[in-house]
């Protein structure tokens, strides 16, 4: 695996890869490594020729506040998963090469951007967005691969390249677990071993809501109670928002005639968690 960290270099490595008939594929990364994303990498070698990987903790999604500075890396150990799972191409910028001192554009998510996620981080998914057309614009890739656990962010980016009319396929993976449930997350090594015991309730939660949607409940005001019910008998889990949103528009339709996504964020203590889960009416 070659690890390059100008925009230069990564832009010489992936021709000379297209340049041999190579399909090339992107994941977007923030380090950090875990089996979620080693999934992402393992879908990208079954489906690219030549997998390239970026790792940039992206400065303008987080807010006044939030864990950027504690936010945890390591790249070394990061390197030796992505070796040897197969990934062709590292890359590894630096804020300064990403951000330019004089930088005006950024990208607006628009109304999927004030939802949810949006509505509790101001400016995250503009971070965001901004972030990912410019790792799409750097490497160019045919496929880029995005983990359902953000399923929003997922959701926008999509959205994001559709307006855009970006040149790439946006291929979603599915969320990896736990043994007992709980999303793989980086920011699960902020938990306390009390609050990892505690951050079970948010698949419950989900699971739920799930339960009910097969058994024909339909009624999305219930399956919401439902979701906030299983958080609120977690003493240590504060609810931000639990609702079952449509795969499109993120908004809360008043019935689940058609499939959905249960969201669920929660805070443990210094920790926030976000999870999701696909709802479909048995009935």
């Amino acid at each position: 695996m070659e690890r390059v960290v100008s925009k230069e270099e990564v832009r010489q490595a992936v021709l000379a890869a297209r340049r041999e008939g190579k399909r090339i594929a992107l994941i977007p990364t923030m380090g950090a490594l875990h089996e979620g994303h080693l999934s992402l990498v393992r879908a990208a070698c079954e489906r690219a020729d030549y997998v390239a990987v970026s790792i940039f903790v992206n400065p303008t999604q987080f807010g006044p506040g939030e864990d950027f500075e504690a936010y945890p890396r390591d790249l070394e150990h990061d390197m030796q998963l992505l070796k040897a799972e197969g990934a062709d191409l590292l890359f590894t910028p630096t804020t300064a090469s990403m951000y330019a001192a004089d930088a005006q554009v950024e990208v607006i998510p628009g109304p999927l951007g004030e939802l949810w996620e949006g509505a509790i981080r101001p400016g995250h998914f503009g971070g965001v967005c901004t972030v990912v057309s410019k790792l799409l614009n750097i490497v160019q890739p045919d496929l880029a691969f995005f983990g359902e656990k953000d399923f929003q962010q997922l959701t926008i980016i999509k959205r994001m390249v559709c307006d855009l009319d970006a040149a790439v396929r946006v291929v979603p993976c599915p969320i990896i677990r736990e043994p007992d449930g709980l999303a793989l997350s980086s920011r699960n090594a902020y938990l306390s071993p009390e609050e990892r015991r505690a951050a079970t309730a948010l698949y419950r939660a989900l699971r739920t809501a799930e339960t009910l949607a097969l058994g024909g409940e339909r009624d999305i005001a219930l399956l919401t109670d439902a979701m906030r019910a299983c958080i609120a008998e977690e003493p240590l889990a504060t609810l931000d928002y639990a609702a079952v949103v449509d795969l499109a528009t993120l908004t809360e339709p008043a019935t689940l005639d058609s499939p959905a996504r249960a969201i669920v964020a929660v805070r443990l203590g210094n920790t926030r968690l976000i999870d999701n889960m696909q709802l479909t009416t048995g009935v």
